[in-house]
């Protein structure tokens, strides 16, 4: 067997025929972070003129070292030790030639499936196994974190969309249902947008996403040339929101005026009147507020106010949330509920198996500083996938020392999505 670089047509065609795949070993990934200053190569293990494993590999220089990474590791079955074996002599002797310190990887090794309860649904009879033979071939696991600390999350949430449009719907959590149908009747639209409307999603996450607005773009251009990308924004009809709220004002305030005149005619049980009156009283003082605001905010924003956006990957048989955003300003209307709704009713009747969320922190560890988060995803009803982890693996022992003892790499790739 040999190591071989790939074209990238012939990475294309690997890829797409090996399970299970990732968006992030495609060579639209590869021409994306290449605009952010990696270099990239295609690899393949051949044994005659069969094409065995693959990878694409992306390389940052740091401080003069040259440092790989895999993202989302090697295209390889982890579970057979042989070909792992020949593909770790031959890749570390390829690399180290190249003056590559080392390569991280995370691959897409299972350890365990949970519902969104926290409760193992599944779990990798051949994990430990696996597992102890990388690290006996020399890769060093850099440790089970909790949160997104390593080269991709190590937790995955996602949704089985191969239910039915009425059972989908149900298995969502009733909190975030309600939250669904009150951004329909507020007036909250989902569009399907372009590569001009990006820079919603940018405004909404520059402040928490390491990526910019070229980066999205870069993202769509290459993966949009195969139609692999969609974007999304939702908007508040700001005539709709006014017309409902102005509804449900004069609704309220005609049912209060009624039960004071029947109070003062003394029909019917007083007691019960009275109580109907305090709550619907309540609503009237709630729809007043929302008028005056609803009001300013057609005055303010008459062709609407974007509100989420959301960027959707598809591959294979499923779509994965590369990364999506929220006007804080406006979080009260649940735009972010509605739109993932939506998304999975359009995926689910084009085809679509799994729709990955991204990552959460683990949902099994108390006190989780991303609690919020793991909320809103889990609230769908999905399930999460723990990964093995981020590995290191030495390619270039003298340069590695020297690397290690010098500076070290930190902070290079990291991302919630």
């Amino acid at each position: 067997m040999r190591i071989k670089l790939l074209s990238n047509v012939e990475f294309l065609e690997f890829t797409k025929q090996f399970k299970p795949s990732s968006i992030y070993q495609t060579p639209y990934y590869a021409f994306t972070m290449h605009e952010e200053n990696y270099d990239s190569m295609f690899v393949g293990l051949i044994e005659g003129n069969v094409l065995k494993a693959a990878s694409l590999i992306l390389v940052y220089k740091i401080n003069g070292f040259k440092y790989a990474l895999a993202p989302r590791g090697f295209l390889i079955d982890y579970n057979d030790e042989k070909l792992v074996a020949t593909f770790t002599k031959l890749i570390k002797k390829f690399l180290g030639k190249k003056d590559i310190v080392a390569i991280k990887v995370n691959p897409m090794i299972i350890k365990n499936v949970y519902n969104s309860l926290g409760h193992t649904i599944n779990y990798n009879e051949l994990y430990d196994k696996t597992f102890n033979y990388m690290k006996k071939l020399g890769y060093f696991h850099l440790g089970y974190n909790n949160y997104f600390e390593a080269l991709k999350p190590r937790f995955e949430a996602y949704i089985n969309l191969d239910l039915d449009y009425i059972k989908l719907f149900g298995n969502i959590e009733k909190s975030c249902r309600n939250k669904i149908r009150k951004a329909v009747r507020d007036g909250i639209k989902v569009y399907h947008g372009s590569s001009d409307d990006l820079k919603y999603l940018y405004e909404q996450t520059k402040n928490d996403y390491p990526r910019d607005l070229n980066y999205f773009k870069n993202l769509y251009k290459f993966f949009g040339k195969d139609d692999l990308i969609d974007f999304y924004y939702s908007k508040l009809d700001t005539t709709d929101y006014l017309q409902y709220t102005q509804n449900m004002y004069n609704k309220y305030s005609f049912r209060s005026s009624e039960l004071s005149k029947a109070l003062i005619s003394q029909k019917g049980n007083s007691d019960k009147i009275v109580s109907e009156k305090l709550e619907v009283d309540k609503n009237v003082v709630k729809y007043r507020k929302q008028l005056a605001e609803a009001t300013e905010y057609l005055k303010k924003f008459p062709n609407g106010i974007i509100t989420s956006s959301a960027l959707i990957i598809k591959w294979q048989d499923a779509v994965y949330l590369v990364i999506d955003g929220y006007d804080k300003k406006y979080r009260q209307f649940g735009a972010k509920q509605l739109m993932i709704w939506k998304l999975m009713g359009r995926y689910a009747k084009l085809g679509f198996k799994k729709f990955y969320l991204g990552g959460v922190a683990n949902i099994n560890k108390t006190n989780n500083k991303y609690k919020g988060l793991n909320e809103f995803k889990l609230n769908f009803h999905s399930n999460v996938i723990e990964y093995v982890g981020d590995f290191e693996l030495i390619t270039n022992s003298p340069l590695y020392f020297v690397y290690k003892n010098s500076f070290g790499i930190t902070g290079i790739f990291g991302s919630k999505k």
